[in-house]
Parts: structure tokens; sequence; C-alpha cells
């Protein structure tokens, strides 16, 4: 962590206080006071839940107080998301660094690396886990970074149509030790990957899946500062779910996985494609912990 700058634990506690009182009166989680405090100064879960931090005389911030109440009256006045404001997320056992060019990594999203994995051992083909993997559509990289930790004798490709968004992936993956596991592509969807034909022994992907009339009824935080690009599933949220179903059977392997995201209420339409496709088998719609329909599966003929 980077610091030069303290504050006495009084006075971060008083800052705290008013931070978090600042956030109910806007509507907004007062958690996130905390969560943003693990990030800017070197306090831990633990030692804010107690207070523990109170008697210190010196606690280092990576930032002045008063800078980081101009960041959170961003938070409280712009809405701008308080992944964006720390630079960083949690997701899995990973920290992350985000900007408003990624969609912020969701923990719902979480499980599609353990759902990745459990299909490669149910999978009828026994050299899934040393084959290709492709994260398409790739963000901050989270997908991808999640897929070189559980296969590690596999080989990564990341593709994204960012530029902005490649070089933060590229970065995670550098920062966390796996950058040379992950091929990274600036392309569209299969684009970059002709050479992979035939040869893909999973596809994950958590493309854009909200309908355009739906964008402008979400959150602030969403609306106004994410990436549409990661967003926008055209009119019925279905676009690129759609060509990911079409377009797979060129690449996947026979048994390899096809697995996405998507949007809760779309289970029962996506499994309905892709049983109506000759390309796919034992089509799966899993839920996400909080039991909403959250991913789709399927394997290749």
């Amino acid at each position: 962590m980077v610091v030069g700058f303290s504050v006495s634990g009084q006075a971060l506690d008083n800052w705290r206080n008013w931070a978090k009182q600042a956030a109910i009166d806007a509507d907004i989680d007062p958690t996130e006071v905390d969560w943003l405090l693990q990030e800017i100064a070197q306090l831990d879960a633990f030692s804010l839940r107690l207070n523990s931090f109170l008697g210190r005389s010196q606690i280092p911030l990576k930032l002045p107080l008063s800078e980081l109440t101009q960041l959170w009256q961003r938070r409280l006045k712009e809405r701008v998301p308080v992944q964006y404001l720390a630079g960083v997320t949690p997701w899995r056992n990973f920290s992350l660094k985000v900007s408003p060019s990624v969609l912020i990594p969701r923990p719902e999203t979480e499980l599609i690396i353990d759902f990745a994995l459990k299909a490669s051992q149910e999978s009828l083909n026994p050299h899934l886990v040393s084959g290709n993997w492709v994260d398409l559509g790739t963000g901050s990289g989270a997908i991808a970074v999640g897929l070189a930790e559980i296969f590690p004798e596999g080989t990564i490709h990341a593709v994204d149509t960012s530029r902005e968004a490649l070089a933060i992936a590229q970065e995670n993956a550098a920062n966390l030790g796996f950058f040379s596991k992950i091929d990274f592509y600036h392309g569209s969807w299969w684009s970059p990957l002709i050479n992979l034909k035939g040869k893909v022994s999973g596809m994950v992907s958590n493309p854009p899946y909200i309908p355009t009339g739906m964008l402008s009824q979400l959150q602030p935080e969403v609306r106004q500062h994410e990436p549409y690009l990661a967003l926008d599933g055209g009119l019925d949220g279905l676009e690129s779910i759609q060509y990911l179903i079409e377009t797979a059977p060129d690449y996947l392997v026979s048994g390899g996985v096809w697995l996405i995201e998507m949007m809760a209420g779309q289970g029962e339409i996506v499994a309905q494609l892709l049983e109506d496709s000759p390309y796919y088998q034992g089509v799966k719609i899993l839920p996400d912990l909080a039991g909403i329909e959250r991913f789709a599966l399927a394997y290749r003929c």
C-alpha cells in the first residue's frame, strides 16, 4: 500500500461517523464507508467493527482526509460507485483494478468459475482441463483470471472490443501472477480466435443481457457510470446470447462447455434456444447463491 498521509484514530472516527450519516441521508448503504476505508487506510474489517483504531495517534492513508471527503461527496452527489472511487473491487479471492472502462465484477458472477470447473469434470471429454478456455467480453479480466486459477494446465484466451478494458484486464492478470497464462485479444467475440476453431474446451462469458429499453431504469450508479457496451443486450436483451449460441459450435470441441451469465427471467428462453439447436446437449439453468436463475450451461455434442 502506497501511503504518504496519516490521521489520528479519533479524527478518522469523526469522519467515518459523518460519512455514514451522509450515506443514510442519501439513501446509500452506510457499510460502503468501511469498505472504502479498508482500501484507503491500513485498517481491516475487524478493526473497524470493534473501533479498535480509536486510540491510535497515526493511521496511514493513501490520500489526505480532505481528498477522501471529496471522493465521498462524489459518491453522494454523482452516485459514482464506491468501487470506481477506490479503483479496486474484491472478487472471489482476488483484488481487481476497475475503472469506468469496465463493468464492476459482481459477487453473483463469482459462481460462474465454480460451474466451469464442475462442468469440465462432468463432461464426457476428459481433456477439457488442459485445453483452451475462452472468456468473451473479458472486461476487467475477472473471469479470465478465475479460469487461469482453476485450470493451471489450460490456456486462457480473453477477448474484448475495448482497448481500455483490455489494458485493465492485462494489469489485473499481471498483478495476480497470471499474465503468462492468459492470451489477450482486441476484437469482437470470436473474431480474433479464428485459429481456435474446433479447439476450444470451454467458452465462458458474461455478455450484455439487459434489454435496451430497461437501461434507463437502472440504478444511477450503473446507468450513469458503467459502460453501456457491457450492459446493452439489444431489444430483448438476448442479442449477444443468441450470437454466442449460434457461433460457439464452430469453436468448441466435442463435450466442450458453453457457459454464460444472464438476467433473471431469461432462463426459460435461453434453455429453449439451446435445446432447439442440434449442436448442444445437457442443457442446464443454474442458480446463484440467492436462488435466482443466473447461468446457462450446455455441452457441445
